[in-house]
């Protein structure tokens, strides 16, 4: 699967509606470690086609970065179900991006909705 660009809009409904895996890439062209980072990131998307694999462009996004305050580019979040479960400003090597993919799959969901919740609770 191609990754897609995402707009405030679309991303919305995406994580909002779908489950699975969602990975972004908060990137701008005149970044050089985002160009480099970029045919990574194509060959995961074609390696791992269950995961929905995103990009969102700062410069024609700049609410959606704001939104996710984005303050070094390129930066990788990965979401689960929803669920922001990653995130790291910089490029990741092939090997560390297939990690973090076959990681993020294995979690068991319903103990991170457990432990989110008593995170919330010991909050309040």
């Amino acid at each position: 699967m191609a990754t897609k660009n995402f707009d405030m809009r679309t991303l919305e409904e995406t994580l909002e509606s779908k489950e699975g895996i969602v990975l972004l890439d908060f990137w701008a062209e005149w970044c050089g470690p985002c160009r480099a980072f970029s045919p990574i990131y194509e060959a995961a998307s074609e390696e791992h086609p269950d995961v929905t694999f995103g990009k969102v462009d700062t410069e024609a996004e700049r609410e959606l970065a704001g939104a996710f305050q984005i303050a070094s580019i390129p930066t990788l979040m990965a979401f689960r179900d929803g669920i922001l479960l990653f995130r790291q400003p910089g490029m990741l090597p092939a090997a560390a991006l297939d990690e973090l993919v076959k990681k993020v799959k294995e979690l068991d969901m319903d103990e991170v909705r457990s432990s989110l919740e008593k995170e919330k609770a010991a909050a309040e």
